[in-house]
């Protein structure tokens, strides 16, 4: 992944639920060109943060064998601005409708008790390890929630 945007994960359980935090901060690169001199994250990442926590709540639960592939936004509304300064948390919860070979998530991203972004996800899961390292995402998750440092 090029962005990592989630920076903490609050709580989790598995197959069920995960909340976590995305610090919007005035470094991070897609502010310089979104908007110059009025930089906004764009709601598209904000989208992408949910779907990355969706993606850490499969590993820790398949044991850092599955991830999340977003391949369907089912609805999403943006409701305002996430502004570097601002901590966005972000929950979601799975769904249902979810199959054993596809997951649909319901998320909402908060910036103090105010929406910015909720939204209903569906996607695939698909073996990790065809991805990325599990090992290394084993830690980072751990680093994430907080657990044991890197």
């Amino acid at each position: 992944m090029r962005y990592y945007l989630v920076d903490q994960i609050r709580e989790w359980q598995p197959g069920t639920m995960i909340r976590g935090i995305k610090n919007v901060a005035m470094s991070e690169d897609f502010l310089e060109f979104h908007f110059p001199g009025n930089p906004i994250m764009p709601g598209v990442l904000l989208l992408e943060a949910l779907s990355q926590l969706a993606g850490w709540l499969e590993a820790a639960g398949s044991n850092f064998q599955q991830w999340f592939i977003l391949d369907q936004v089912k609805r999403c509304g943006f409701y305002g601005f996430a502004l570097p300064g601002d901590q966005v948390e972000l929950e979601l919860t799975l769904l249902e409708s979810s199959t054993p070979d596809r997951r649909c998530y319901q998320g909402i991203g908060l910036v103090g008790k105010r929406k910015k972004i909720v939204a209903e996800l569906e996607g695939l899961l698909v073996p990790l390890a065809d991805l990325e390292d599990p090992e290394a995402f084993r830690r980072l998750f751990n680093y994430l929630t907080r657990t044991q440092g890197m």
